[in-house]
């Protein structure tokens, strides 16, 4: 499992790609109903950088296009997530 710390670097990393992507920033601001102040205010909660990861790992591409420009192997969003708060990976048994 990766650290928390590392974790919450590359959720940073991740809302700070989002705020930059001019197609992509309104569609995350729709979905969580979430402000730009909201962005600036909560950018070191655990839990809202889960979120970001959440919403990245909605689409394949995404975690493609974000993981190819930092270099990261696509599998470090779920990686990340998992060791944020509310990402633990739930067993049904």
């Amino acid at each position: 499992m990766m650290r928390q710390e590392n974790a919450e670097a590359i959720g940073l990393r991740v809302l700070g790609w989002l705020v930059t992507n001019e197609e992509l920033l309104p569609v995350f601001l729709g979905a969580t109903g979430a402000s730009t102040q909201d962005l600036r205010e909560q950018a070191g909660d655990t839990e809202f950088l889960g979120s970001v990861l959440d919403f990245i790992m909605m689409d394949d591409a995404w975690v493609v296009q974000f993981c190819d420009l930092e270099t990261l192997p696509y599998e470090a969003i779920m990686q990340a997530r998992q060791s944020l708060p509310g990402g633990a990976q739930v067993n049904w048994t």
